[in-house]
């Protein structure tokens, strides 16, 4: 079968802010307590998907959830009306009601793991939600997301859509930001990583992904046994503040891209994974920790141009950081596949700890499944731009945290999501 990639970009919703809820994320942390720009959030996203259709490949988007969730307060005890309930929390819980407004699903690298047609058991392309038990704030999201996921795969006959898993922390599971596949090319069968944290090794922040959670998302995929290879992160990493795996390695088809210190056990990951894929070419790039982190370097997209050649998805910290660029110019000249490094504007995502990797779940599709894709969430310059002007229109300039607690928010960011509704049904 011929299978192509598509980058599904999540779009930064109406109540983007910095609560500074995501421990581990130095990023998040640093700047908790800042006023955001929810409207030139959206638009940097939405830029960045622009600049990807322009290399020539296509690009989805998946929408921003319903923020604050009421659905999840309700559940907590709040009762009511929508507004009632929103009130209530803000003056009994307000920590709790910033955890329900937080606009974390435009992170769509956490929205799911993706087990490839070609790979799985049953030859469908496999999305296993996931449930972000590790923070409050992301482990409301997972219904809305499976609801998303599934009108837009919404044709069983090609793609399975599997609720996220049970069993809170004890099956831990940040989707594909932890998952990386490796073939010689998208419509090879490939080789599954799935990159976990370690059992209690005493570090200050929490390693979200479990390994139970990577073996039930491999079994739910279909994967047999022996296929995938499970390896863990390095508690160096984790302590740098690479809260996943997507801060310090990035893969593309043959071509793994990594840190030096991204892994365990290195030297017999890499030995097993060249063993099974004899095309794979690793590349590693030695930067500082704190400079990879603050840059998001190995958050870039690593993508595949339609001459064959690879392309980094930079973010401009990344060419801000001397050193930094200085490693990717010497990597595009080298020997590797990686021939261009295309700068990208997504400051207010990486403000809260997001780069361009962050922003997109990418997607091996088999021609035959596309008819089987919900195609309004695929874009063409005329939905970018209809989408755009909703943005212009309806997002908010600037939040504060403070804002959260607001009426006039909530009904702001209501009423925008309404203008998404109806903009996507008229596509």
């Amino acid at each position: 079968m011929r299978v192509s990639e598509i980058n599904f970009d999540g779009l930064v919703g109406p109540t983007h802010n910095y609560a500074g809820l995501s421990l581990g994320n130095v990023a998040s942390q640093g700047n908790a307590g800042e006023t955001s720009k929810p409207r030139a959030a959206a638009l940097e996203g939405l830029s960045k998907m622009g600049q990807l259709m322009a290399l020539g490949l296509e690009q989805g988007f998946l929408p921003p959830h319903h923020r604050p969730a009421v659905g999840p307060l309700r559940a907590l005890g709040f009762a009511g009306t929508d507004a009632q309930i929103l009130a209530q929390a803000a003056a009994e819980d307000p920590a709790l009601l910033r955890n329900a407004s937080s606009a974390s699903a435009m992170w769509a690298a956490n929205a799911a793991t993706i087990i490839a047609a070609p790979d799985s058991g049953d030859g469908r392309t496999h999305l296993a939600v996931a449930n972000l038990s590790t923070m409050l704030h992301r482990s409301f999201e997972h219904e809305e997301t499976y609801r998303n996921l599934r009108a837009i795969f919404h044709d069983e006959t090609h793609f399975a859509v599997h609720r996220a898993l049970p069993g809170g922390a004890h099956f831990s599971d940040e989707g594909a930001a932890n998952h990386m596949r490796l073939a010689a090319d998208h419509s090879a069968r490939g080789v599954n990583v799935f990159v976990h944290g370690g059992e209690a090794r005493g570090g200050r922040y929490p390693e979200r992904q479990q390994k139970r959670a990577s073996e039930a998302v491999a079994r739910l995929g279909g994967l047999k046994a022996g296929d995938p290879m499970f390896v863990r992160q390095s508690l160096t990493a984790v302590e740098a503040g690479a809260f996943h795996n997507d801060v310090v390695a990035v893969a593309n088809e043959r071509v793994l891209l990594a840190h030096p210190d991204a892994f365990d056990d290195k030297g017999l990951f890499f030995d097993v994974l060249s063993a099974r894929l004899p095309q794979l070419v690793i590349a590693e790039v030695d930067v500082s920790l704190e400079a990879a982190v603050r840059s998001y370097l190995f958050n870039s997209q690593l993508v595949t141009l339609p001459d064959g050649d690879m392309a980094l998805i930079l973010p401009a910290e990344a060419e801000a950081e001397n050193t930094v660029w200085a490693a990717v110019q010497k990597l595009i000249d080298g020997p590797s596949p990686i021939r261009r490094a295309v700068v990208v504007d997504v400051r207010e995502s990486m403000r809260n700890g997001g780069g361009p990797a962050c922003l997109r779940l990418r997607v091996a599709v088999p021609d035959a499944a596309r008819a089987g894709l919900d195609q309004r969430f695929l874009l063409n310059e005329r939905r970018i731009e209809a989408l755009s002007v909703l943005v212009e229109r309806t997002w908010p300039e600037a939040v504060a945290p403070s804002d959260l607690l607001l009426p006039d928010l909530w009904r702001d960011a209501a009423a925008a999501m309404d203008g998404l509704r109806a903009t996507i049904q008229g596509f």
